[in-house]
């Protein structure tokens, strides 16, 4: 399978990634004053998640990147039982990553002809 990373695929992948970071950072306070979530399941949850989405965001040149982006889309809807609003938050950022890689690659297929 021939998997073709474009510039526009690397901005807008790298744009939701970085902000579905901050969302997953935010979760750590929510689910332990609000959800009553152990302190360290609740960092381990959520600083894990922005980890994944950093690191993610900085291999979008490489196929590798959106392999552990979409891992990432997977892991913010299962933040959802430590969270419960992770689960519709976790719905809307998949549905942005799979909107920013397709959209990309077909505004970048038209303009290259």
């Amino acid at each position: 399978m021939n998997f073709q990373v474009t510039p526009g695929m690397r901005r807008l992948g790298a744009s939701v990634l970085g902000m579905e970071a901050v969302v997953a950072a935010l979760t750590i306070p929510v689910a332990i004053v609000v959800g009553g979530v152990q302190p360290a399941l609740a960092v381990s949850a959520g600083a894990g998640l922005a980890v994944l989405c950093v690191v993610s965001a900085g291999l979008l040149k490489k196929p590798v990147g959106y392999v552990l982006g979409s891992l990432a889309q997977v892991l913010a809807i299962v933040t959802g039982f430590l969270v419960p609003a992770m689960f519709f938050l976790g719905a809307v950022f998949a549905a942005l990553w799979i909107t920013a890689i397709f959209v990309a690659r077909r505004v970048e297929g038209v303009t290259s002809r």
